[in-house]
Formats: structure tokens, C-alpha cells, sequence
């Protein structure tokens, strides 16, 4: 009956000792979950988008990223000068056109008669400066659309706590089996 009592009472205080000293997780993790009101602001990317949409490069100024508001000018300045500079050779050449037709001299029309032009290279510039014109705009639309998403993402990612605790960090490791080989590769560390 001694053994018996023995036995009860190592089990009992193990027993008692693990349930003492496990730890409420689900307690933990929803700590680790809660949010706080200065971290997370779910308007941040329509404010981005808000911005950049009203004054392009606004949105990523108001995320914090002033580098790249230079970047986005100086891609819609080059855009819309090409198409000013392609738009107005264009009216040129159309002009020209539109003169040698009629039978008047042009622009490309020496004084002593002579065509440095010929009517087929007008028509020609025409569509060439024509095609260049509205690729530019749709160049110029396409990076004033991408510049607010760029912006709305950029603050939506802001939000995120990016912490040292996910890591990727090439390694070179040594293969017993062929030590002349290095084997070469990546490893991910992860830690809680």
C-alpha cells in the first residue's frame, strides 16, 4: 500500500507541476494581435491615392518617400514634352501639307522652286508625328495612373511591421561528402 501512495503522490505533484507551469497561449497570441491606433491607419492608401491623383508625386510625398516625387515629374514632364514637341512638328508638317495642295508655297519650298520635301514625306511625317503624339499621351496617362497606385500600395505596405525576426541570408555550406564542391544556397530564419 506504501508503493501505491508513492506512485499517487510522484504522478499527483507531476501532475500538478506541468498544469502550474504551462502558459495561457491563446492569452498571448491574442496580446501579440491587438492593434494599436497609431500603427494602423486604414485611410492612409485613399489619402495616397487622394494626393497623388489631385498633384502627381503628392502621394508619395505624404508617404514619406520625397525621392521619388522627382521621378515621377521628371517621367510626366518628359512625357508631356514629347507630346507638345510631337504635336507641334506635326501642325508643321500638316501645314506644309495642307499649302502644297492648294498650291501656295511652304516651308520646305526653296524660293527658287525647289522641294526639300517631297508630298510623300509629309503624309509620311504626318502619320509618324501623329503616332508619336498619341503614344506619348497614353505614355503620359498610363504613368499618371501608375503613380497613385504606386502611391495607395506603397501606403498600404507602410502598415506592415517589418522587424529583423524574418530574415534571408545566402550561405555558403560545406558538404562533408565533396568538401572540393560548395554547395551554395539560402536559408530562411524565421523566429517567434
Amino acid at each position: 500500500m506504501n508503493v501505491r501512495i508513492i506512485i499517487f503522490a510522484f504522478f499527483s505533484l507531476f501532475l500538478f507541476q506541468n498544469t502550474f507551469a504551462q502558459k495561457d497561449s491563446i492569452a498571448v497570441r491574442a496580446k501579440q494581435l491587438q492593434l494599436t491606433s497609431d500603427k494602423y491607419n486604414p485611410l492612409s492608401p485613399s489619402k495616397a491615392a487622394f494626393y497623388s491623383a489631385i498633384f502627381p508625386g503628392g502621394g508619395q510625398i505624404y508617404n514619406g518617400k520625397y525621392w521619388k516625387a522627382p521621378i515621377v515629374w521628371g517621367a510626366m514632364g518628359a512625357s508631356a514634352y514629347f507630346y507638345f514637341d510631337n504635336s507641334n512638328q506635326y501642325d508643321r508638317y500638316r501645314t506644309a501639307f495642307k499649302l502644297r495642295k492648294q498650291g501656295l508655297k511652304d516651308e520646305f519650298t526653296r524660293d527658287d522652286g525647289t522641294v526639300l520635301i517631297s508630298t510623300a514625306g509629309l503624309e509620311s511625317a504626318q502619320k509618324t508625328l501623329r503616332k508619336n503624339r498619341d503614344l506619348s499621351l497614353l505614355t503620359g496617362v498610363l504613368l499618371y495612373v501608375l503613380q497613385i497606385v504606386e502611391a495607395s500600395v506603397n501606403a498600404h505596405l507602410l502598415q506592415f511591421d517589418t522587424d529583423d525576426s524574418l530574415s534571408i541570408k545566402p550561405v555558403i555550406t560545406p558538404d562533408p561528402l565533396f568538401i572540393e564542391a560548395p554547395k551554395v544556397g539560402l536559408t530562411f530564419k524565421y523566429s517567434f
